[in-house]
């Protein structure tokens, strides 16, 4: 299976809180950033992902001084996403301590600013992050222009990119996007299924394996986990190269080193 698999943290951050919802609405509280950053850390989780979850639809920039306090107690890589719209926004992130910067609604809109980020900063640290919604496919009017997945119980879909933290349908079809990101520098894709956001009953397995099948990029795959064996179909089925989790370690059901000791065991490289 070569390379090892990353297990990945996500704090999805509002007003300063770390929150988890359900299909990205009905939030609840989950604790503070810095503490949590600070355990995961010395958990051994591979990386981190810190989301201020209504940075752009708010249109606002994220609060610096908290993404230096997370760095300041991370030691791990820490991928900043939320609110960035131009370089200079991109710069004070990395300059307040990130590793990398997440785009999402600001790629969509502006995609020559993926670019223009990877030739200043490399490829490396920019991740695309793709927030995809299945649409069935109901006429072949529907499927014209489309890549066409089969879901589990086999019905055709196709992906669509939503942006403004699950707000804004784009039209734009996410697979042709990731190829699209790929082609414009991004160094990572980090695509997150809205359908099974915060389900727990497992990743979109059909929008992560497409990815990591249409591109050279490494992928993570995010929403849905609801145990360890969800993070096995996603690293192994759905060809992932990490896996992203919120609530089930946010809310203790499982430690970070219970999940790397049955990927282990299950035969998936993993770094303990």
């Amino acid at each position: 299976m070569g390379l090892t698999k990353r297990i990945v943290p996500c704090l999805d951050v509002l007003e300063g809180r770390v929150v988890k919802g359900i299909n990205f609405v009905q939030l609840r509280d989950a604790g503070d950033p810095v503490e949590q950053g600070k355990s995961y850390s010395d958990q051994e989780a591979d990386e981190l992902v810190f989301l201020d979850i209504t940075a752009s639809h708010e249109k606002r920039e994220i609060t610096k001084e908290m993404v230096k306090k997370v760095a300041d107690v991370v030691f791990i890589p820490f991928t900043v996403g939320g609110g960035m719209r131009t370089i200079e926004d991109i710069r004070g992130i990395l300059e307040s301590g990130a590793d990398k910067i997440s785009l999402n609604t600001a790629a969509v809109e502006k995609p020559e600013l993926i670019t223009e980020a990877a030739e200043i900063f490399g490829t490396q640290c920019i991740v695309i992050a793709i927030d995809a919604k299945r649409r069935f496919i109901e006429s072949e009017a529907e499927a014209e222009g489309r890549i066409i997945r089969e879901t589990e119980d086999g019905r055709p879909c196709w992906f669509e990119v939503v942006t403004y933290g699950g707000r804004k349908p784009t039209g734009n079809d996410a697979l042709k996007w990731a190829q699209q990101v790929e082609e414009l520098g991004a160094g990572e894709i980090l695509v997150t299924s809205m359908d099974r956001d915060g389900t727990k009953i497992g990743y979109d397995i059909p929008v992560t394996k497409a990815m990591a099948e249409l591109t050279n990029l490494p992928i993570i795959a995010s929403g849905g986990a609801g145990n360890p064996e969800h993070m096995y179909e996603a690293l192994v089925e759905g060809k992932a190269d990490a896996a992203l989790i919120a609530s089930i370690v946010h809310y203790g059901i499982y430690s970070i080193r219970e999940i790397k000791e049955y990927l282990k065991e299950k035969g998936v490289p993993v770094r303990l």
